[in-house]
């Protein structure tokens, strides 16, 4: 979508691979900063982590409050459903050199690791992620025929209802068919462009482990959620990890009655991740192992029900209730403005 700036077009592939490189050789198709260090290893030695996730959500008009991003935790919920953490979220500005920095910390974690772009790959000159991201990763830009093809169609249909259609309104369209080198596509039946990945050190499914897969997406909500439901989940992320076990308790009391319990279940239980949550009811969520799970599980119910137990902690509930009704019918009030 053009927002009114002319960026991406004027300054050309080359200008923006000069603008947002220096720490990577132009050429290299494996940059030397993200490989693996597999000196002295055998197959046997390999240990394959868990697949973790990054996201780079890129557009100006998110960031200037235009548009709400909503592909972000639709994404954490279909990656927590796979047992895919969503361990980081960035999000930038229609700029190469911003793109290219997020790009770069996410690569330099740890792998096998998938990161998602969403936005910016529009015919427009401010629709640069397809540029950004050849640049971040030391490719050249080059035109895919499958997609050259597809940007064919829609110029002779724009041309055939009578449009006149010059060679620059066709480069501008082309701009759509102009992918990082070594990228594959993942299409999607009905879809009108598909999922561009590039894969680094072998990809996020190479046997080492120390790969990394960069998908890029479209930012519009349809279509991101249904090529990464329909093309991407199944090839990348259906089936590569383990789902954690989770549990949920609910109780009625103040979290800070349970933080000398929080900090004891840490210490007996590292393994257990910990997340509590205030509301009515409040919820203490634990998740991971099953075993580990189920005995920590235990013991913040033991904890909770000691609470109950205690006349003295046992009120403070409808206690706090109360304080919180009489709190909302003094914010109903009226004001009854200055006095005279």
């Amino acid at each position: 979508m053009l927002r009114g700036r002319t960026r991406g077009l004027a300054r050309g592939t080359l200008a923006v691979q000069q603008a947002v490189l220096g720490r990577l050789p132009i050429r290299c198709s494996r940059p030397a900063p993200f490989a693996p260090d597999m000196t002295g290893t055998t197959g046997a030695d390999i240990i394959v982590s868990p697949l973790a996730a990054s996201m780079l959500v890129i557009g100006d008009e998110i960031l200037g409050g235009f548009v709400t991003d909503t592909n972000s935790p639709w994404l954490a919920d279909r990656l927590r459903a796979r047992g895919v953490p969503l361990e980081r979220v960035h999000v930038v500005l229609d700029d190469a050199a911003d793109i290219a920095d997020a790009l770069h910390t996410e690569l330099a974690r740890s792998r096998p690791r998938v990161i998602v772009t969403s936005g910016g790959i529009g015919s427009t000159p401010d629709d640069i992620t397809y540029e950004a991201v050849a640049g971040a990763l030391g490719r050249e830009l080059v035109e895919d025929a499958t997609l050259a093809a597809a940007m064919e169609g829609i110029v002779t249909r724009t041309r055939t209802a009578g449009f006149d259609i010059g060679e620059e309104f066709r480069n501008f369209v082309m701009r759509m068919a102009r992918i990082p080198a070594g990228s594959r596509l993942m299409p999607r039946e009905g879809g009108w462009t598909p999922a561009v990945c590039v894969d680094i050190d072998g990809g996020s499914d190479a046997a080492h482990g120390g790969g990394a897969t960069v998908v890029v997406l479209p930012g519009v909500p349809s279509e991101f959620r249904a090529l990464l439901a329909d093309a991407v989940e199944p090839a990348l992320l259906d089936g590569r990890n383990a789902l954690p076990h989770v549990v949920e308790i609910l109780h009625g009391f103040s979290e800070s009655l349970l933080n000398l319990t929080f900090a004891e279940l840490g210490r007996r239980f590292p393994a257990v991740k910990l997340g509590s949550y205030p509301g009515r009811p409040m919820i203490v969520r634990l998740s991971g192992e099953e075993a580990l799970v189920e005995e920590a599980a235990t013991f913040v119910r033991g904890a909770i029900a000691t609470l109950e137990a205690d006349p003295a902690s046992a009120r403070l509930p409808s206690r706090w209730t109360r304080e919180e009704q009489r709190g909302e019918r003094r914010s109903e009030q009226p004001d009854a403005g200055p006095q005279g």
